[in-house]
């Protein structure tokens, strides 16, 4: 059981509390996944831009200063 400080007390939380903090620690994990996730897949499609605007010609440099990309 995880400990709670309670107006400078620490004590066990209840059996509520632990709940409530479980399901809140789920939830934490899985928008962490998901904002993971979703900084991932814009990582993928820059690279993916990138990519197709090299395969056209352009130089990494003139990607650069044409769209504010880092290199």
């Amino acid at each position: 059981m995880s400990k709670i400080n309670d107006n400078g007390v620490e004590r066990d939380m209840t059996d509520a509390e632990q709940a409530e903090y479980d399901a809140w620690a789920a939830q934490m994990q899985t928008l962490e996944a998901a904002q993971a996730d979703a900084v991932a897949a814009k990582e993928a499609a820059r690279q993916s831009a990138v990519d197709k605007l090299a395969a056209l010609g352009l130089t990494v440099d003139e990607i650069s200063a044409a769209f504010g990309l880092e290199s």
